[in-house]
């Protein structure tokens, strides 16, 4: 609102604003209210966090950089990696299937999709870890005919071996519809410019619809890497001591510091998380540059932004 009334006659044009006019802001007494519940909230849990001796933060500190802990962090890492890489590739061959004109493509590929997606992951882990009871060696050959190659199932289905199959299975359920619906999301158009100029169906998926595909991939799949990180908390029960299973067997034998080893767990996933968000955050940006006018601000642009519009504001109200 305005302090004064503008100037100029009511029939003629509006004069320039004076010296004593300038605009309100609209007041918000709700969005006031409401943050300051929220940091009243955020103090008392973050009092309750610190002061209570019940978290033992000596312990986590003493645990924290441990290197039986740092061994599980980097066998986690590894799962996670290995698992990503093949739930990634098979994700792509499912969903390629699934669009393929073949009956049977799409029949096998839906199949596996539907299958794995139901089934959880405890479940797919332990079927793997006791494959060697139902199949004690694996053979390629002819069905029902010769086998040209024998491999001995209990050497090669080792702890990480098993782990590793298991995520990558799974994640490529999932991954295949991400990868569906992203190449979905691609104009129909330009399909039909794709075809109209020549090309093989290889080179206008890998040249053309995968690059755009992309910009609705990529925020999905990270998410779906984020599950999958922590996801691999499961592997503890194939035997592989990853992070969260070496916090469960020192938990074991230092039943006092229970609480304190599940913090420092807590913390490693949070912070990995964490950088998966970051780069995210990053490859989104720069897969969105073909979509926006104007790259959306990292940021460091906006706390730069946001410390300028104070200085401008500052400098205004110390003028008057």
């Amino acid at each position: 609102m305005l302090l004064s009334a503008p100037a100029g006659g009511p029939s003629g044009p509006p004069g320039p604003p004076g010296p004593a006019e300038r605009v309100l802001p609209l007041r918000r007494p709700g969005r006031w209210v409401a943050g300051i519940a929220v940091l009243v909230l955020v103090s008392q849990a973050a009092h309750g966090l610190i002061t209570n001796p019940f978290y033992q933060w000596d312990r986590f500190a003493y645990w924290f950089t441990r290197p039986v802990i740092l061994d599980g962090l980097l066998i986690t890492l590894q799962v996670a990696a290995y698992s990503a890489v093949l739930g990634l590739a098979g994700g792509i061959l499912l969903a390629l299937g699934r669009l393929s004109g073949s009956p049977v493509l799409r029949s096998v590929s839906w199949t596996y999709i539907w299958l794995l997606r139901s089934v959880p992951l405890i479940v797919v882990l332990l079927f793997l870890y006791n494959l060697s009871a139902l199949y004690p060696t694996l053979s390629i050959g002819v069905p029902f005919g010769p086998a040209f190659l024998t491999f001995d199932e209990s050497r090669l289905a080792t702890d990480m071996v098993v782990a590793v199959v298991g995520l990558g299975l799974s994640e490529a359920a999932y991954a295949a519809e991400i990868v569906r619906a992203g190449v979905l999301s691609v104009d129909q158009g330009q399909h039909e410019a794709a075809a109209a100029l020549g090309l093989p169906k290889r080179y206008q998926f890998a040249r053309i619809v995968l690059p755009q595909a992309l910009r609705s991939i990529v925020p999905s799949y990270v998410n779906q890497l984020i599950g999958l990180l922590k996801a691999t908390s499961l592997v503890f029960y194939v035997s592989l001591l990853d992070l969260f299973g070496s916090v469960q067997s020192l938990g074991s034998t230092y039943p006092g510091d229970v609480v304190p080893l599940l913090l420092v767990a807590t913390v490693w996933y949070v912070i990995l998380t964490s950088l998966v968000s970051v780069v995210q955050y990053y490859v989104e940006r720069h897969y969105a540059r073909g979509a926006l006018r104007t790259p959306v601000p990292t940021p460091l642009q906006r706390a730069r932004a946001g410390l300028r519009d104070l200085r401008i504001r500052y400098r205004k109200e110390t003028a008057r």
